[in-house]
């Protein structure tokens, strides 16, 4: 209560009227009951939830899992699936396995990625990695970890995967064959390794693995198209690894394809020149893949290789398996083997060297060497024409020696082995052998020479010539004090003649003048005497009567 109010005392407030009475409550129906606007705020959130699940369930495709060796770098609900750049899944769940030995990735692929659910489809992590095809993934440095998908071409649906552990070299998508080379040793290939054609890259390596039987291994190459038709039949195939250099009786050769081959090895392959085969080869034909080209070039032989023996008694270093025979320049075989053998009858050793010689080489056929009686005589024959095997030398560098047949004129008479299961053939002594035996004939006629004496006859010569050089020194001397002062005295002589002679013909000089006056008399004594002769012609009586005063001219 304020002061105001307490200060006015308290009065009774007047008696009010009588209300009227109150109306009658009216009872009325009631009527539809409508929502309020708040409601229509829930239902609308409620329909965008529905629309969003319905969408979502409509996008989503085939869940599929894929096993790989680590999680690495994946997410679950934040790696993508991609395929040329386009996702096409997401990684819902990462799981381990119960032996642990791998991870399974659950993956959640779009409705519009049903294909991708093909048994051979191919699914790998694409993180950097560094191989011999090149760099991959560098993208991943700034998007991150994602995984690559490979589409398949099957029929059959699959729901679990096993995940690659590197990109595929070559996706199905691409045009082209694959071959199979068989190989003894894989040298420095690798998957991803370049195929060449001609020193064109035409394809790569995509797998290899050895066969069942350890002895070799078995590489596949896919070759792009075009460039798969030009294998043939004929399509030789040989390692383009590295560096390929020979150094044998031939010379220095060096090889290569490109400088990726010399770091990372190759594949190279060609037909021959002479080959007629033009249909290309079919998927998955067999090859053998050659060490080097040489080898893969060599030109086939239509008959098996004959073995003969060769026994040397000479030294045989410089000759290795492999070394060329050839005769007169033509390669006809190569050596198979070379060993040593004693003789107890001659207590010495000799040398056996297998080699393979190839008859159609030297233009010997089938029916050549079917009827022996007569490749008995043709051997009988080249026999006493002197033909013979000989070691010589091919490369003075390296001292590799090789194999020659050829005929000699002088080579002495020999009996041909022919009945035995290696034939033995007559063999010559080397150049070599023949220059050292030649340099020894020298040696010993030169140790036949006696120097003492030629020594003993030069020391007289040489006494003798100085006594000639001494007697020669005594002339000069004599010569120096006798004979030059009087050549001196005839030369100063002649000198004196010279300049009265020179005195004489000077055209000043009293004799020159008085030749010219005689020239002058005898030129008028000359005109007199042709004045006379004139005369006399003309008056031959003058010479009887003498010369008149009338006939004074």
């Amino acid at each position: 209560m304020s002061e105001l109010e307490a200060s006015v005392p308290f009065a009774q407030s007047p008696a009010l009227p009588p209300s009227p009475p109150l109306p009658r409550p009216e009872r009325r129906q009631r009527g539809r009951w409508l929502p309020s606007l708040v409601w229509l705020i829930p239902v609308v959130a409620a329909l965008i939830s529905l629309s969003l699940l319905i969408h979502t369930l409509a996008e989503r495709g085939p869940t599929i899992t894929v096993t790989l060796r680590s999680a690495d770098g994946l997410i679950p609900g934040k790696t993508p699936v991609r395929y040329k750049a386009v996702d096409i899944g997401l990684v819902k769940s990462l799981r381990l396995a119960q032996d642990h030995s791998h991870v399974v990735a659950t993956i959640e692929l779009t409705s519009d990625a049903e294909s991708f659910s093909t048994d051979d489809t191919r699914f790998w992590v694409v993180r950097p990695r560094i191989a011999v095809s090149g760099i991959s993934g560098l993208e991943t440095l700034v998007s991150g970890t994602y995984i690559g998908v490979d589409a398949g071409r099957s029929e059959v649906r699959g729901r679990a995967f096993t995940g690659l552990e590197a990109p595929p070299v070559v996706t199905t998508d691409a045009s082209g064959k694959q071959f199979v080379l068989r190989a003894a040793e894989l040298g420095s290939l690798d998957i991803g390794s370049p195929v060449y054609y001609r020193r064109v890259q035409v394809g790569q390596v995509v797998a290899y693995q050895l066969n069942p039987d350890g002895r070799d291994l078995s590489v596949r190459v896919f070759i792009n198209k075009p460039y798969d038709q030009m294998v043939t039949a004929d399509t030789r195939f040989w390692h383009a690894s590295g560096i390929d250099i020979k150094l044998d009786s031939g010379g220095f050769k060096l090889n290569t394809q490109s400088l990726a081959t010399m770091l990372l090895g190759g594949v190279a392959f060609q037909a021959p020149d002479d080959s007629k085969a033009t249909a290309a080869a079919g998927e998955n034909t067999q090859f053998m893949l050659a060490s080097d080209q040489a080898n893969a070039l060599k030109a086939s032989d239509e008959l098996a290789p004959t073995l003969a023996v060769l026994y040397f008694d000479q030294s045989v270093r410089g000759l290795s398996p492999g070394a060329p025979v050839d005769f007169r320049g033509i390669a006809v075989g190569q050596v198979r083997s070379i060993g040593i053998e004693y003789q107890r009858d001659k207590k010495s050793f000799r040398m056996p060297v297998i080699v393979e010689l190839y008859p159609s080489r030297i233009g010997l056929g089938a029916r050549d060497l079917a009827d022996k009686q007569h490749a008995r005589g043709i051997a009988d024959v080249l026999n006493k024409r002197g033909l013979r095997a000989q070691l010589r030398t091919g490369n003075l560098l390296t001292g590799q020696v090789f194999v020659a047949f050829d005929f000699f004129a002088n080579a002495p008479p020999v009996k041909l082995s022919l009945d035995t299961a290696v034939p033995e053939l007559p063999t010559m002594p080397g150049t070599f052998d023949e220059l050292q035996t030649k340099f020894g004939d020298i040696v010993s006629k030169l140790d036949k020479v006696p120097f003492d004496q030629i020594g003993q006859d030069l020391r007289t010569t040489m006494a003798s010539l100085e006594k000639m050089l001494g007697n020669a020194d005594k002339l000069a001397t004599q010569l120096n004090g006798d004979v030059i002062p009087q050549i001196t005295v005839a030369l100063q002589d002649a000198r004196k003649t010279l300049q009265t002679a020179n005195a004489a013909l000077d055209s000043s000089g009293p004799m020159q003048q008085d030749a010219r006056r005689m020239m002058r008399e005898l030129t008028r004594t000359a005109i007199s005497l042709r004045t006379l002769t004139d005369y006399l012609e003309g008056h031959p009586e003058a010479v009887v009567r003498g010369k008149t005063d009338q006939e004074t001219p």
